[in-house]
């Protein structure tokens, strides 16, 4: 049976997952078991938690194409296991047995935050001295810089991506990130994609082909 670690995970829903048009996702922070002397994983089965089925095949897909393009055999979850499969420890452990998967990627929302920004920009304007004693047509005699508030609001999408070994049921690498003004999940998945994809392979849990 999986371990607790794991069921706390698929029992948070995924409400919105990333950014569209004009998002930037970043890592935020990353942890890796130093200990962990497996071989790269070559099969990895990629779990979105998310009471939305459409959102969660979507990133599935996604995610799971950008891994086969690399070279390392991408499964969507939704294959093996359902949402209601998400809920049940034994019925999802089921599933990922029956995936033939060596490594299981877990992700889920930690939650949106609104923020707002707010910056001063100074802007110059002709002295109304210039129109004194001597006349409209005399220089001016300095600039007036006045402070103009610029106030922006916008959000940032905090995911959290876990990677665990299926044979050991372990959690050997896990990050956060963040994802700013999100709209769209299909649009940001590809880049959340090459992210992570980017992060193991750089710890060598994966080995991609190019």
């Amino acid at each position: 049976i999986m371990r607790n670690g794991i069921r706390a995970f698929v029992l948070t829903s995924l409400v919105a997952l990333l950014a569209g048009c004009g998002a930037t996702t970043g890592l935020r922070s990353a942890w890796y078991d130093s200990s962990f002397t497996g071989e790269p994983m070559k099969r990895i089965l990629v779990v979105g938690v998310s009471g939305n089925i459409t959102d969660r095949r979507v990133f599935e897909d996604q995610f799971a194409n950008s891994l086969n393009e690399v070279g390392v055999q991408g499964i969507p979850g939704h294959r093996f296991i359902d949402n209601a499969a998400t809920t049940n420890a034994e019925a999802f452990d089921a599933g990922v047995a029956k995936s033939g998967a060596d490594g299981l990627l877990l992700v889920r929302l930690l939650g949106v935050d609104n923020r707002t920004q707010v910056t001063t920009t100074m802007v110059s304007a002709r002295s109304a001295s210039s129109f004194g004693p001597r006349g409209p047509w005399s220089p001016a005699w300095g600039p007036v810089w006045y402070s103009v508030p610029d106030i922006r609001q916008y959000q940032v999408a905090n995911v959290e991506a876990t990677l665990f070994e299926t044979k050991g049921h372990q959690p050997i690498w896990s990050a956060t990130t963040e994802t700013f003004n999100p709209t769209s999940m299909a649009a940001e998945t590809p880049g959340f994609a090459r992210l992570i994809i980017g992060q193991l392979t750089a710890r060598g849990l994966i080995a991609p082909n190019r």
